[in-house]
C-alpha cells in the first residue's frame, strides 16, 4: 500500500460517520421541530402582531392608523400606569418575601423521609392545582362579611369588636390578597426548593457536620451556595408571575377600594378593552415584557455561580 492512497483511505472511512451524523442531527432537529413550532406560533409571532399594534391607532371598529411611536410617547406621561407599575412592585416585593417564607420552611421540613412527609408534601401542594380564578372565587367566600368564615373567626377571637369587610379597606384587602396567593402558590415554590435541598450531596453536609459546623452555619456556607440555581428559578418564576398578577385582583377586588389595587396587567387590560385602545395597550404590554426582561436578566446576574462569572 502506498503513502498516496493513505489520504484517500481516511477521507472514505470518514464519509460514513459524517452520514452518521447527519442522520443524527437530522432525527434531533425532527424531535424539536414540534416544540420550535408551539414557540414560534405561541410566543414569536404573537410578540411580533403586538408590537406592530403598538405603531397604530388600533380601535376595536375600523381600520388602525399609523402613528408611529406615539404610543410609547403617551405612556410617559400616564399616570396611572406608572402608579399601577408602583403598586405592582410593591406587591411583588411583599408576595415574594412572603411565599419564599413560607416554602422554604416546608421544603425543609418534608425534604428528608420520614412519618407523613409524603402526605405533608400532598397537601401542601395541592392548592397548586387549584386555578388562581377558582382559588380567587373560594377566597371570596371565606372572606364574606356575613357567609364568610375569617369575619366571624376573627370577632369571635375578639380581634375585632364586630364582623368586617376584609375587602373593603386597601390594608385588609392587600392582606387577604397576599394570603390568598401564599396559600395558592406556597406548594410550587416548596416543590422547586425541596428538589434543590435533595440534590445537595450528603457527604458535604456530613463533613462540616464533623467539623462541628452548626445548623446555620450549614444553611449559610453550604445549603444557599449549593440551591443557588433552583433559588434563581424560583425566584424568577415567583416575580414573574406577581408582575403579571390580575385574575386576584379583578375576581376579589376588582381594583378596589378606590382604584388603589390596580396592578399594570390590569391598567393595561382596561386600556385596551374597557377604553378599547388596543394600539396603546399593546405599547404598554411591550414595556412590561421589557421590564420584565429586565428583572429577569438582572436576577440571572446577581444569582450566577462564581464559576460562571469569571
Amino acid at each position: 500500500m502506498s503513502v498516496t492512497s493513505l489520504p484517500t483511505a481516511a477521507v472514505a472511512a470518514s464519509r460514513p460517520k459524517g452520514r452518521r451524523r447527519r442522520r443524527r442531527d437530522l432525527v434531533g432537529l425532527l424531535y424539536v421541530l414540534p416544540a420550535m413550532a408551539l414557540v414560534l406560533v405561541f410566543f414569536i409571532v404573537p410578540i411580533g402582531m403586538t408590537a406592530w399594534m403598538s405603531l397604530h391607532n388600533w380601535p376595536l371598529l375600523g381600520l388602525p392608523r399609523f402613528i408611529g411611536l406615539r404610543n410609547y410617547e403617551r405612556l410617559w406621561s400616564d399616570a396611572g400606569f406608572w402608579a399601577s407599575l408602583r403598586f405592582t412592585l410593591v406587591y411583588t416585593g411583599v408576595a415574594t418575601v412572603a411565599i419564599f417564607a413560607v416554602a422554604f420552611p416546608l421544603a425543609l421540613l418534608v425534604e428528608k423521609p420520614r412519618p407523613l412527609a409524603s402526605l405533608l408534601r400532598t397537601a401542601f401542594f395541592l392548592p397548586v392545582v387549584v386555578g388562581f380564578a377558582t382559588a380567587a372565587l373560594l377566597w371570596v367566600w371565606l372572606l364574606n362579611t356575613d357567609s364568610g368564615l375569617f369575619s366571624p373567626a376573627l370577632q369571635a377571637l375578639g380581634i375585632t369588636p364586630q364582623r368586617i369587610n376584609i375587602l373593603g379597606t386597601f390594608d385588609t384587602a392587600f392582606a387577604a390578597i397576599v394570603a390568598m396567593v401564599v396559600w395558592k402558590v406556597a406548594g410550587f415554590t416548596m416543590i422547586l426548593l425541596m428538589t434543590g435541598l435533595q440534590g445537595i450531596p450528603a457527604d458535604i453536609v456530613e463533613a462540616a457536620r464533623i467539623d462541628h459546623a452548626g445548623p446555620l452555619q450549614r444553611f449559610r456556607f453550604i445549603t444557599l451556595p449549593l440551591m443557588r440555581r433552583t433559588l434563581g428559578l424560583a425566584l424568577i418564576l415567583c416575580i414573574t408571575g406577581s408582575m403579571l398578577a390580575f385574575d386576584q385582583f379583578y375576581i376579589m377586588v376588582a381594583g378596589g377600594p378606590g382604584n388603589q389595587t390596580l396592578t399594570a396587567v390590569y391598567w393595561i387590560f382596561n386600556q385596551s378593552f374597557v377604553s378599547f385602545r388596543l394600539g396603546y395597550g399593546a405599547a404598554l404590554s411591550i414595556v412590561l415584557l421589557a421590564i420584565l426582561l429586565v428583572l429577569s436578566l438582572g436576577q440571572l446576574w446577581l444569582l450566577r455561580d462564581r464559576e460562571d462569572a469569571r
